[in-house]
């Protein structure tokens, strides 16, 4: 098996002043990386949706969130990256499974795979597993690249309303709650991310 039994370390990868970024794509980033690591909860844009992020190891981030869009812990989260190496520590992999997520990243499909056992409950919930994303987003990835982590990633929206593509309507929808929003245009899907289990290949979304 491959992968790492204890919390990753953070590895940044910070645009240099020479970068080909945008001044004004790097700076947003870099803004919405200082309030991930005060442990703030954050807006982005996605594939398809705008997502909700956080920290995924700050577990007062993780539970803001999950009031937020009041979502039971138990159903777990999804975590995006900007590469599988960024997910590894949190995952047990075997060739078999490699060999069947990576044909599909980057791209706006959701794997879920078996966790690591230190892998804390506020992101598995009652479940063993963990869904991930390599995401082709470039805000989504370079948000990831730039925290030098995975983020949790969840549509948008409290549980029981519609999904959110619009920046405006973000802001309506949360205007109570404490979000750093990174403006920016969603991807073209149509319909949010499809999840597969990573073990059978089965679609579950």
């Amino acid at each position: 098996m491959i992968g790492a039994l204890h919390p990753p370390k953070r590895k940044s990868n910070l645009a240099p002043e020479n970068s080909k970024m945008p001044y004004h794509s790097f700076f947003k980033i870099k803004s919405a990386v200082r309030h991930l690591k005060d442990g703030a909860v954050i807006a982005y844009p996605t594939e398809a949706v705008y997502g909700l992020g956080c920290d995924p190891l700050n577990e007062a981030a993780v539970m803001t969130l999950l009031d937020i869009k009041q979502r039971p812990i138990e159903k777990g989260l999804i975590l995006i990256a900007s590469s599988l190496e960024q997910l590894r520590p949190y995952l047990v992999l075997d060739q078999a499974i490699i060999d069947r997520i990576t044909p599909t990243w980057p791209g706006p499909v959701t794997w879920v795979i078996p966790a690591q056992p230190w892998v804390p409950k506020w992101l598995t919930g009652e479940h063993q597993s963990l869904a991930v994303r390599v995401t082709n987003h470039p805000i989504a990835r370079d948000l990831c690249a730039q925290f030098g982590s995975p983020l949790v990633s969840t549509s948008a929206n409290p549980t029981t309303r519609p999904a959110i593509k619009e920046s405006r309507k973000l802001l309506k929808t949360f205007a109570d709650s404490d979000i750093f929003i990174v403006h920016g245009k969603v991807g073209e899907l149509a319909q949010e991310t499809a999840i597969y289990d990573a073990l059978s290949g089965m679609r579950l979304r």
